[in-house]
Formats: C-alpha cells, structure tokens, sequence
C-alpha cells in the first residue's frame, strides 16, 4: 500500500523508524513505535506503551491533535467491514471515561484487519 491508498482512504502502513524519529519529542525514553498506519492525513500509532492517535488539522497539516491512550484504558473495540452496498469499514474504540467510542472510517478492508489485529494484541 502506498500513497493512493492514504489519499482513498485506506490505511496504509508507516515506517515506524520514520514515525519513532517524528515523535521523539513526545515518547519516554524507553518507549518504541512498533506498528504504525495512516489514514490519508490521520495516524495510529502504536507503541510497547500506548496507542496513539494522530489528528492533522489545518491546510497544511502542520496542526496536530495527539490523543495517548494507555493500553489498559481500552474497555473494548469493534470492526465494522464492508458490504455490497456499505463502502465504508469502520473501527471504533471504546476507552475508560468516555461516553462515545473513537470512531475511524476506512474505504475498504485492506488494513482494518491489521489494525484490529494489533489492538487485540496490545490493548487486550
């Protein structure tokens, strides 16, 4: 997966040495991204920590909006996949003291596995 399918909506991996590089001003010093994905502008991120979601706002992208979820904060999650008429899969994330879940939307099925793969294995 490359640059179009961030551009579709579809996520897409990230090199996470290039993502560990770009955060190295918000993680502890013993902690590491191990898996990360982008959703045209958006990112999750996910550390030996916590998972991270990235919100790019503005124009130029510049501004961003960084929520820290600590993995035991997770109560659950859920993917919803495509259908014959549905195009959109999407992925929500219930997190302790939060009434509404994190919802994220996806074009198709391609990475929603991968990604709801990795919560089960971090967040569980």
């Amino acid at each position: 997966m490359g640059i179009l399918d961030g551009l579709l909506g579809n996520a897409s991996e990230n090199d996470t040495q290039q993502t560990q590089q770009e955060l190295s001003r918000i993680l502890g010093p013993d902690e590491r991204v191990e898996k990360a994905y982008a959703i045209i502008r958006d990112q999750i991120i996910f550390t030996n920590k916590r998972l991270l979601l990235v919100d790019k706002q503005g124009i130029t992208g510049k501004k961003r909006e960084i929520l820290s979820v600590p993995y035991r904060s997770v109560e659950r999650f859920s993917m919803e996949t495509t259908g014959h008429f549905d195009l959109e899969s999407e992925l929500r994330i219930w997190v302790r003291g939060q009434a509404e879940p994190i919802s994220k939307a996806f074009r198709d099925d391609q990475s929603i596995y991968d990604i709801y793969r990795a919560l089960g294995q971090y967040a569980v």
